[in-house]
This record gives structure tokens, sequence and C-alpha cells, in this order.
């Protein structure tokens, strides 16, 4: 039986993006302005995401101690909520669409490792919310999911599997428990 060698670990090919300045800046500026509760102003974040190449829509709030990995790989659409405590590990594209709501303490995750090689390579996969969905507080979405129109994960569950629009999913691993209805 082989057992995991970490000394053996080598991420390549997967490349952060930006260069070594620009992520150094950037762990900085997630440190100082996001990753704290000093900094309440929505607009300033906006402001410092774009100035980092993420692509921001209109009206989006985002709550104290969020976590950016990339802001480079994230685009978030209008009208959509990143509560506190978020934490968005955009090592590849992050793609959350309008009127999203990303509650407490939401893990969106694109990075994980092979168990099954010894050397414990970097896997990434994207990660899409389309609009109108809900990740409940506390709740993870693991890389690759497509989150549909509408579709809501809620408190606490863990999404390892693509959700339906306007469906509700709950539990470890999350499955589906019924329709989401919209009323007005």
């Amino acid at each position: 039986m082989h057992k995991t060698n970490l000394s053996t670990y080598n991420n390549h090919p997967f490349d952060p993006g930006g260069n070594a300045l620009k992520r150094l800046l950037w762990f900085y500026v997630n440190a100082v302005f996001f990753k704290t509760s000093f900094i309440p102003s929505s607009g300033f974040k906006v402001f410092l995401l774009r100035l980092f190449g993420a692509r921001i829509g209109k009206k989006v709030t985002i709550k104290p101690c969020v976590n950016i990995k990339y802001p480079w790989f994230l685009q978030i659409g209008d009208h959509t909520w990143v509560g506190e405590n978020v934490w968005i590990d955009s090592l590849v594209m992050i793609t959350i669409g309008a009127n999203v709501c990303l509650s407490q303490g939401a893990i969106l995750l694109t990075g994980s490792h092979n168990y099954k090689t010894a050397s414990f390579n970097l896997i990434t996969k994207s990660v899409v919310l389309e609009d109108g969905v809900w990740i409940g507080a506390g709740a993870m979405v693991n890389l690759g999911i497509t989150a549909g129109s509408h579709a809501m994960l809620t408190a606490g569950s863990i999404a390892t599997k693509n959700m339906e629009p306007y469906s509700i999913y709950q539990g470890n691993p999350a499955v589906k428990i019924r329709d989401r209805e919209i009323s007005l």
C-alpha cells in the first residue's frame, strides 16, 4: 500500500493568474479591507475588486469578514448579496449571477486534492451560481458545481452535485427535497 508523500506535491499546471506582485498586493488588500469588520462599505470593496480584475455588477452588497482568494477569477451579477464570513475560494473562475444571496459563512470551493495520488495533486473546477440562487448560512458548494436558476442550498448543507433550477437542496451530500416556489 502506497502512502501520501507531500514532499512530491506539485500544483502544475495550475496558474493562479496575475503576477507575483499582484497576488502579494491582493493578499494585503484582502486582509485589510475584506477579512475585517472595520470596513463596512460595500462600495469601496466593489471598487477594490474591480481594480483587481473582478467583474462586479450594480448594487452588490459585500458584508464584513469576506475572504476572496483571487478576484480576477470572480464575476458577480447585479443586486447580489455576499454575507459575513463568506469564503470565495476562487482558484479558478467563480460566476455568480444577479440577485444571488450568499448567507453568512457560506463557502464556494474551486479547489481540492486528488487523494488517489501520493503527491496529493491539486484539482480545480469552476463554480457557477445562476441568477436568484440562495446559498444558506454555513453551506458549502464544492468545485465543479452549477446551481441552476433560483436553486437553494439550505443552511449547513453541502452541494456535491449540480442543483436543478427552482429546487431546494438539503443535507450532506445535499439532495433535492422539494421545488422552490416563489410568490409575489
